[in-house]
């Protein structure tokens, strides 16, 4: 099983894809993700890989699943 220490960005890319979030916007080298309904969007570096822990918990977070759901999707999608 994967940890959430060590998703690459195109894994990470394609788990938010999955629940149904868009990229709002590219700045810099950060990327912001969002769908209807969330307060905050998801903002990661694109230049940082594997993506940070801390990012990742805050999606989890952010998209109101639990761990082992995060888990799961990216088991399926991997």
């Amino acid at each position: 099983m994967k940890k959430l220490s060590n998703i690459t960005i195109a894994e990470f890319r394609a788990v938010l894809n999955s629940y149904g979030l868009k990229v709002l916007r590219t700045k810099g080298g950060h990327e912001a993700w969002a769908k209807e309904g969330m307060l905050r969007p998801i903002i990661f570096q694109t230049h940082v890989e594997p993506v940070p822990e801390f990012i990742v918990k805050n999606a989890i977070a952010g998209l109101n699943v639990t761990r082992q759901e995060f888990l799961e999707k990216l088991e399926n999608i991997g």
